[in-house]
């Protein structure tokens, strides 16, 4: 085709096209430079040719099926068509508006339930850019049934967050990938990969497929996502004592739905069905403790009941708010409530510094920002190694003979390029969160929840009670 007859060509295409489509194709151009703009990255608008020619010009043979002879065809493309279509925008939404996640475990009960399906806001602290461009919008890193990736591993975009409405503040719950699940073995990925390397050994773990499943490394985006809530930020120190959350050596309020572990006794009887769901607590909640005669004394000192002929009347375990033990100590019928104490050798963060550190003990630990510098000795390194190595991508830094070496070269100090965040679980006690695993980058920040859309109680049938209407577009509680 020559220049002219291509010019004419070009020219009878515009003169076909309707006033309505014009309109159309000067709102999706609208829409797509603000979105360009907005992700700052201007190269992306040559991509606006090819909108031009999907609503304009037409060259590319997009809707060829349409002109098909054969019905067949026309009518499996047109569903095609429209899957592809809804899959394109599910991508887009997902990826820089919002996007709904499931609670799976009890770590923010009584604040977020087990069966919670939240609409999470990506746009609160500004979505990113997907790290992994090329994935399947409605599984988060494996096709179910199938087992396989949803995802390419190639190309690999570097870290980059669009502008949001606000930043991450103490308190706020977030949607986070947690940062532990970088490597993964499959089929254990709870505990994690390095929790299982602290009580097995690599080699173990890494030689025994049999048990522990392929090990395998995942995108930061296509990591698994937690939802925690925000106790300490950037630059602040922060410790726990006796459960109580300290920042920069002061106490902070505690969550309104915080709890902890309790231990507790009737007098008489155990505890019944209608018992346990006017407490609020969950079937899976519900722990019976084993107990022998050899107890007994310990127990008796404790102020626990015992039979007079030695045995022991059931002793219960569950995780409870202020206002769900006050309520049960109202209980006439009640013998003995009591917190759960803390034991060392939980496996916490950072190994080598936790060791003598519990659940409720924990710290005192300072939380990297980003352009803060450390020195780099041995001590801090232990502490601060995976934020270095791992998450800032010194993936050669070692320490050799009480030195760090980054890129081969002897350092004495480290400036970090990155935020950090300290989350923690509201259920403190049943909650794997920071103090496990360490630091959230802020890379791995997905969004905030906004909303409940619906809630399901797994306890109860789906007409019995299995749907909890009360929560059905509520607010998610600070």
């Amino acid at each position: 085709m020559s220049n002219q007859d291509f010019i004419a060509d070009f020219r009878s295409r515009i003169k076909a096209v309707r006033p309505t489509r014009w309109v159309r194709f000067a709102i999706v151009s609208l829409i797509f430079f603000l979105w360009v703009a907005w992700l700052g990255s201007w190269w992306v608008a040559i991509f606006w040719l090819l909108l031009a020619d999907i609503y304009i010009t037409g060259y590319i043979p997009f809707t060829w099926w349409k002109k098909s002879k054969n019905p067949a065809v026309r009518a499996v493309m047109g569903w095609v068509d429209a899957i592809i279509y809804a899959l394109v925008l599910v991508y887009f939404v997902f990826t820089f508006i919002g996007q709904n996640y499931q609670i799976p475990s009890s770590s923010l009960e009584k604040s977020l339930l087990v069966g919670d399906y939240l609409w999470v806001n990506k746009m609160a602290y500004g979505p990113r850019v997907p790290n992994t461009p090329i994935h399947f919008p409605l599984v988060q890193n494996t096709f179910p049934i199938l087992n396989t990736k949803s995802y390419l591993e190639t190309p690999q975009w570097s870290y980059k967050r669009l502008k949001g409405l606000g930043t991450v503040k103490r308190g706020d719950i977030v949607v986070f990938n947690v940062p532990a699940g970088d490597t993964v073995a499959l089929k254990y990925q709870n505990p994690d990969y390095y929790t299982l390397v602290r009580m097995f050994g690599r080699e173990a773990v890494r030689n025994n497929p049999q048990t522990f499943g392929e090990i395998i490394w995942r995108p930061v985006d296509r990591r698994e996502n937690y939802v925690k809530r925000c106790v300490g930020l950037p630059g602040e120190r922060l410790s726990i004592v006796d459960g109580v959350i300290h920042i920069n050596g002061e106490a902070i309020p505690q969550p309104e739905n915080v709890q902890f572990n309790y231990y507790f006794q009737l007098r008489g009887r155990g505890m019944s069905d209608s018992d346990w769901e006017e407490l609020g607590i969950s079937v899976e909640d519900r722990h019976n403790v084993s107990l022998g005669r050899e107890d007994a004394s310990s127990l008796r000192a404790l102020g626990f009941m015992i039979n007079p002929d030695g045995t022991i009347p059931p002793v219960y375990a569950s995780p409870m708010t202020k206002a769900m033990v006050e309520k049960l100590q109202a209980n006439p019928d009640i013998a003995k409530v009591m917190q759960v104490p803390a034991q060392p050798g939980d496996y916490l963060f950072p190994e080598g510094i936790a060791d003598g550190w519990t659940r409720a003990d924990y710290g005192e630990i300072w939380i990297p920002a980003k352009g803060a510098t450390i020195e780099l000795t041995p001590e801090n390194w232990l502490i601060y190694q995976r934020a270095i190595r791992d998450h800032e991508g010194n993936h050669d830094a070692r320490l050799v003979n009480g030195k760090v070496y980054i890129d081969g070269t002897p350092r004495d100090t480290y400036t970090f390029k990155m935020d950090y965040y300290f989350m923690m679980g509201d259920n403190r006690d049943n909650s794997l969160d920071s103090r496990y695993w360490g630091f959230v980058p802020e890379d791995h920040i997905v969004g905030r929840p906004e909303r409940v859309l619906i809630s399901f109680d797994k306890d109860k049938s789906l007409f019995n009670g299995g749907i909890r209407w009360n929560r059905i577009f509520s607010g998610v509680p600070d």
